[in-house]
Protein backbone atom coordinates (compact mmCIF):
# COMPACT_ATOMS: atom_id res chain seq x y z
CA UNK A 1 0.00 0.00 0.00
CA UNK A 2 1.41 3.26 -0.81
CA UNK A 3 2.03 6.53 1.81
CA UNK A 4 -0.46 8.15 -0.37
CA UNK A 5 -3.27 5.72 0.16
CA UNK A 6 -1.93 5.79 4.06
CA UNK A 7 -2.13 9.29 4.51
CA UNK A 8 -5.95 9.75 5.29
CA UNK A 9 -5.82 7.22 7.86
CA UNK A 10 -2.65 8.40 9.84
CA UNK A 11 -3.90 11.67 9.87
CA UNK A 12 -7.77 10.22 11.25
CA UNK A 13 -5.46 7.80 13.74
CA UNK A 14 -3.66 11.05 14.76
CA UNK A 15 -6.90 12.94 15.30
CA UNK A 16 -8.27 9.61 17.64
CA UNK A 17 -5.43 9.79 19.49
CA UNK A 18 -5.48 13.18 20.77
CA UNK A 19 -9.49 12.58 21.59
CA UNK A 20 -8.54 9.12 23.18
CA UNK A 21 -6.04 10.59 25.50
CA UNK A 22 -7.82 13.94 26.41
CA UNK A 23 -10.96 11.66 27.65
CA UNK A 24 -8.75 9.19 29.07
CA UNK A 25 -7.93 12.00 32.06
CA UNK A 26 -11.40 13.15 32.44
CA UNK A 27 -12.09 9.43 32.91
CA UNK A 28 -9.11 8.48 35.63
CA UNK A 29 -10.64 11.73 37.50
CA UNK A 30 -14.04 10.54 37.29
CA UNK A 31 -13.60 7.24 38.19
CA UNK A 32 -11.88 7.74 41.68
CA UNK A 33 -14.63 10.76 42.25
CA UNK A 34 -17.35 8.79 42.11
CA UNK A 35 -16.06 5.78 42.96
CA UNK A 36 -17.34 3.67 40.24
CA UNK A 37 -15.51 0.56 38.94
CA UNK A 38 -17.20 0.83 35.56
CA UNK A 39 -15.72 3.61 35.32
CA UNK A 40 -12.53 2.99 36.05
CA UNK A 41 -12.62 -0.22 34.22
CA UNK A 42 -13.54 2.01 31.11
CA UNK A 43 -10.71 4.05 31.89
CA UNK A 44 -8.39 0.59 31.88
CA UNK A 45 -10.51 0.26 28.47
CA UNK A 46 -9.79 3.82 27.07
CA UNK A 47 -5.88 3.27 28.19
CA UNK A 48 -5.78 0.06 26.21
CA UNK A 49 -7.30 1.88 23.20
CA UNK A 50 -5.21 4.68 23.50
CA UNK A 51 -2.22 1.91 22.94
CA UNK A 52 -4.32 0.39 20.22
CA UNK A 53 -4.08 3.66 18.40
CA UNK A 54 -0.72 4.37 18.90
CA UNK A 55 0.34 0.93 17.93
CA UNK A 56 -1.87 1.38 14.82
CA UNK A 57 -0.07 4.62 14.28
CA UNK A 58 3.32 3.24 14.49
CA UNK A 59 2.69 0.28 12.22
CA UNK A 60 0.68 2.23 9.56
CA UNK A 61 3.91 4.81 9.25
CA UNK A 62 6.20 1.76 9.43
CA UNK A 63 4.40 0.18 6.46
CA UNK A 64 4.73 3.20 4.04
CA UNK A 65 8.85 2.60 3.94
CA UNK A 66 10.88 1.38 1.26
CA UNK A 67 11.87 -2.26 0.61
CA UNK A 68 15.55 -3.17 0.80
CA UNK A 69 17.41 -5.78 0.54
CA UNK A 70 17.40 -7.19 4.07
CA UNK A 71 13.47 -6.20 4.26
CA UNK A 72 12.43 -7.21 0.42
CA UNK A 73 8.35 -6.66 1.43
CA UNK A 74 9.00 -3.43 3.37
CA UNK A 75 7.53 -3.45 6.87
CA UNK A 76 3.76 -4.11 5.86
CA UNK A 77 3.68 -7.03 8.55
CA UNK A 78 3.85 -4.33 11.19
CA UNK A 79 0.22 -3.88 10.93
CA UNK A 80 -0.22 -7.61 11.56
CA UNK A 81 1.89 -7.83 14.60
CA UNK A 82 0.19 -4.48 16.26
CA UNK A 83 -2.88 -6.16 15.47
CA UNK A 84 -2.12 -8.97 17.33
CA UNK A 85 -0.74 -7.07 19.90
CA UNK A 86 -3.72 -5.33 20.49
CA UNK A 87 -5.54 -8.22 20.99
CA UNK A 88 -3.84 -9.80 23.91
CA UNK A 89 -3.65 -6.31 25.15
CA UNK A 90 -7.75 -6.70 25.02
CA UNK A 91 -7.91 -10.08 26.63
CA UNK A 92 -5.65 -8.49 29.63
CA UNK A 93 -7.61 -5.48 30.29
CA UNK A 94 -11.40 -7.48 29.76
CA UNK A 95 -9.32 -10.18 33.22
CA UNK A 96 -8.79 -7.18 34.72
CA UNK A 97 -12.45 -6.03 34.59
CA UNK A 98 -13.79 -9.21 35.23
CA UNK A 99 -11.67 -10.12 38.35
CA UNK A 100 -11.99 -6.16 39.78
CA UNK A 101 -16.04 -6.89 39.47
CA UNK A 102 -15.96 -10.04 41.46
CA UNK A 103 -13.85 -7.84 44.40
CA UNK A 104 -16.66 -5.71 44.31
CA UNK A 105 -19.29 -8.44 44.73
CA UNK A 106 -17.54 -9.73 48.00
CA UNK A 107 -17.02 -5.87 48.91
CA UNK A 108 -19.72 -3.12 47.58
CA UNK A 109 -18.66 0.30 47.49
CA UNK A 110 -21.18 3.11 47.41
CA UNK A 111 -21.05 5.02 44.26
CA UNK A 112 -21.89 9.05 43.28
CA UNK A 113 -24.34 8.15 40.44
CA UNK A 114 -24.31 11.62 39.14
CA UNK A 115 -20.52 12.21 38.52
CA UNK A 116 -20.26 8.65 37.06
CA UNK A 117 -23.38 9.77 34.12
CA UNK A 118 -21.87 12.60 33.61
CA UNK A 119 -18.10 11.09 32.69
CA UNK A 120 -19.89 8.45 31.19
CA UNK A 121 -21.79 10.62 28.54
CA UNK A 122 -18.91 12.60 27.69
CA UNK A 123 -17.15 9.32 27.49
CA UNK A 124 -19.76 8.01 25.00
CA UNK A 125 -19.65 11.86 22.54
CA UNK A 126 -16.07 11.20 22.53
CA UNK A 127 -15.90 7.20 21.48
CA UNK A 128 -18.55 8.02 18.63
CA UNK A 129 -16.34 10.53 17.60
CA UNK A 130 -14.07 7.84 17.46
CA UNK A 131 -15.58 5.78 15.66
CA UNK A 132 -16.65 8.12 13.00
CA UNK A 133 -13.16 9.01 12.18
CA UNK A 134 -11.78 4.99 12.01
CA UNK A 135 -15.33 3.25 10.17
CA UNK A 136 -15.09 2.28 6.72
CA UNK A 137 -11.23 0.80 6.55
CA UNK A 138 -10.45 -2.44 5.08
CA UNK A 139 -7.33 -1.99 6.64
CA UNK A 140 -6.36 -5.09 9.51
CA UNK A 141 -4.95 -2.47 11.65
CA UNK A 142 -7.94 0.29 11.43
CA UNK A 143 -10.18 -2.61 11.99
CA UNK A 144 -8.58 -3.71 15.29
CA UNK A 145 -8.39 0.17 16.12
CA UNK A 146 -12.03 0.45 15.44
CA UNK A 147 -12.92 -2.46 17.53
CA UNK A 148 -11.10 -1.41 20.71
CA UNK A 149 -13.27 1.61 20.34
CA UNK A 150 -16.54 -0.45 19.59
CA UNK A 151 -15.84 -1.74 22.44
CA UNK A 152 -15.15 1.40 24.94
CA UNK A 153 -18.83 2.71 23.44
CA UNK A 154 -20.31 -0.10 24.33
CA UNK A 155 -19.19 -0.01 27.88
CA UNK A 156 -19.92 4.08 27.96
CA UNK A 157 -23.66 2.78 26.63
CA UNK A 158 -23.93 0.54 30.03
CA UNK A 159 -21.80 2.57 32.72
CA UNK A 160 -24.39 4.79 31.67
CA UNK A 161 -27.06 2.71 32.51
CA UNK A 162 -25.66 1.75 35.33
CA UNK A 163 -25.30 5.38 36.77
CA UNK A 164 -28.97 6.15 36.02
CA UNK A 165 -29.62 2.78 37.76
CA UNK A 166 -27.90 4.07 40.76
CA UNK A 167 -28.61 7.37 40.52
CA UNK A 168 -32.66 6.34 41.50
CA UNK A 169 -32.08 2.97 43.29
CA UNK A 170 -29.19 3.17 45.17
CA UNK A 171 -28.31 -0.16 44.02
CA UNK A 172 -24.77 -0.52 43.37
CA UNK A 173 -24.49 -4.21 42.47
CA UNK A 174 -24.92 -3.46 38.87
CA UNK A 175 -21.67 -1.51 38.72
CA UNK A 176 -19.82 -5.19 38.82
CA UNK A 177 -22.63 -6.96 36.62
CA UNK A 178 -22.50 -4.38 33.84
CA UNK A 179 -18.12 -4.49 34.43
CA UNK A 180 -18.55 -8.55 33.61
CA UNK A 181 -20.64 -7.99 30.69
CA UNK A 182 -18.26 -5.32 28.95
CA UNK A 183 -15.48 -7.99 29.94
CA UNK A 184 -17.27 -11.21 28.26
CA UNK A 185 -18.38 -8.67 24.87
CA UNK A 186 -14.81 -7.39 24.94
CA UNK A 187 -12.96 -10.78 25.32
CA UNK A 188 -15.30 -12.24 22.06
CA UNK A 189 -13.94 -9.54 20.06
CA UNK A 190 -10.38 -9.99 20.31
CA UNK A 191 -10.77 -13.51 20.05
CA UNK A 192 -12.13 -13.03 16.17
CA UNK A 193 -9.08 -10.74 16.24
CA UNK A 194 -6.37 -12.89 17.48
CA UNK A 195 -7.44 -15.73 15.26
CA UNK A 196 -7.18 -13.55 12.04
CA UNK A 197 -3.85 -11.98 12.83
CA UNK A 198 -2.22 -15.91 13.68
CA UNK A 199 -3.84 -16.81 10.94
CA UNK A 200 -1.49 -14.10 8.89
CA UNK A 201 1.65 -14.91 10.81
CA UNK A 202 0.84 -18.70 10.19
CA UNK A 203 0.98 -17.59 6.33
CA UNK A 204 -2.77 -19.62 6.31
CA UNK A 205 -4.57 -18.78 3.25
CA UNK A 206 -6.95 -15.57 2.99
CA UNK A 207 -10.66 -16.43 4.19
CA UNK A 208 -11.56 -14.00 1.68
CA UNK A 209 -10.29 -15.61 -0.94
CA UNK A 210 -11.70 -18.73 -2.15
CA UNK A 211 -8.64 -21.47 -2.99
CA UNK A 212 -10.77 -22.89 -5.62
CA UNK A 213 -11.90 -20.21 -7.52
CA UNK A 214 -8.32 -18.50 -7.54
CA UNK A 215 -7.37 -22.24 -9.24
CA UNK A 216 -10.28 -21.69 -11.74
CA UNK A 217 -9.81 -18.17 -12.61
CA UNK A 218 -5.86 -18.97 -13.80
CA UNK A 219 -7.16 -22.36 -15.08
CA UNK A 220 -9.71 -20.45 -17.49
CA UNK A 221 -6.78 -18.06 -19.34
CA UNK A 222 -6.54 -19.46 -22.61
CA UNK A 223 -3.31 -21.42 -23.03
CA UNK A 224 -3.04 -22.72 -19.35
CA UNK A 225 -3.42 -26.17 -18.96
CA UNK A 226 -3.26 -26.84 -15.40
CA UNK A 227 -1.59 -25.47 -12.08
CA UNK A 228 0.18 -27.05 -9.50
CA UNK A 229 2.23 -26.45 -6.22
CA UNK A 230 0.14 -22.97 -5.58
CA UNK A 231 0.48 -21.73 -2.69
CA UNK A 232 -1.57 -18.29 -1.33
CA UNK A 233 -1.03 -16.46 2.08
CA UNK A 234 -0.91 -13.30 3.07
CA UNK A 235 1.72 -10.09 4.25
CA UNK A 236 -1.07 -7.76 5.52
CA UNK A 237 -4.70 -7.63 5.97
CA UNK A 238 -5.06 -6.10 1.75
CA UNK A 239 -2.03 -7.40 0.50
CA UNK A 240 -2.21 -10.98 -0.81
CA UNK A 241 0.54 -13.30 -2.29
CA UNK A 242 0.69 -16.71 -4.68
CA UNK A 243 3.06 -18.34 -6.20
CA UNK A 244 2.36 -21.35 -8.39
CA UNK A 245 3.26 -23.41 -11.37
CA UNK A 246 1.88 -23.31 -14.79
CA UNK A 247 1.64 -25.98 -17.19
CA UNK A 248 1.41 -24.83 -20.71
CA UNK A 249 1.80 -26.43 -24.15
CA UNK A 250 2.36 -22.52 -25.51
CA UNK A 251 6.01 -22.10 -26.70
CA UNK A 252 6.01 -18.87 -27.88
CA UNK A 253 7.62 -16.58 -25.40
CA UNK A 254 5.67 -13.14 -25.98
CA UNK A 255 2.23 -15.57 -25.72
CA UNK A 256 3.47 -16.95 -22.69
CA UNK A 257 4.56 -13.21 -21.67
CA UNK A 258 0.75 -12.34 -22.31
CA UNK A 259 -0.90 -15.01 -20.17
CA UNK A 260 1.50 -14.29 -17.10
CA UNK A 261 0.13 -10.54 -17.59
CA UNK A 262 -3.61 -11.67 -18.29
CA UNK A 263 -3.63 -14.00 -15.02
CA UNK A 264 -1.79 -11.12 -12.26
CA UNK A 265 -4.46 -9.04 -13.91
CA UNK A 266 -7.41 -11.28 -13.34
CA UNK A 267 -6.03 -12.30 -9.67
CA UNK A 268 -5.81 -8.14 -8.48
CA UNK A 269 -9.58 -8.72 -7.91
CA UNK A 270 -8.81 -11.11 -5.16
CA UNK A 271 -5.99 -8.49 -3.89
CA UNK A 272 -3.66 -10.95 -4.70
CA UNK A 273 -0.94 -8.11 -5.23
CA UNK A 274 2.16 -9.96 -5.36
CA UNK A 275 2.46 -13.15 -7.66
CA UNK A 276 5.06 -15.51 -9.04
CA UNK A 277 4.15 -17.71 -12.53
CA UNK A 278 6.54 -20.59 -13.51
CA UNK A 279 5.67 -21.88 -16.78
CA UNK A 280 6.36 -25.48 -17.57
CA UNK A 281 6.09 -27.46 -20.43
CA UNK A 282 6.10 -31.34 -18.80
CA UNK A 283 3.44 -32.58 -17.33
CA UNK A 284 4.00 -33.46 -13.91
CA UNK A 285 2.15 -36.61 -13.23
CA UNK A 286 3.45 -36.76 -9.76
CA UNK A 287 2.27 -32.77 -8.79
CA UNK A 288 -0.64 -31.69 -6.36
CA UNK A 289 -2.01 -28.45 -6.34
CA UNK A 290 -1.37 -28.20 -2.68
CA UNK A 291 2.11 -29.37 -2.43
CA UNK A 292 3.80 -30.38 0.97
CA UNK A 293 6.70 -27.52 1.53
CA UNK A 294 9.90 -29.94 2.32
CA UNK A 295 13.24 -28.81 3.79
CA UNK A 296 16.13 -30.25 1.35
CA UNK A 297 18.29 -32.97 2.98
CA UNK A 298 21.93 -31.45 4.08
Amino acid sequence: MTEHTHSPNINRLKLSILITALFLLVEVIGGLLSGSLALVSDAGHMLSDLLSLILSLVAMILATSIATKEQTYGLHRTEIFAGFINAVLLVVISGIIIWEAYQRFLSPTPIQGGIMMGVAIIGLIANLAIIHLLHGSHDLNMRSAFLHVLGDTLSSVAVIGAAVWIYFTGQVLIDPILSVIIGVIIIGTAVGLLRETIAILLQFAPRSVSFDEVIAEIRSVSGVEDVHHLHLWSLCSNIHVLDTHVYSCVRDVDQIEQMKQEIKERLRKYQILYSTLEFECNVCTTCSVVEEVRSHPE
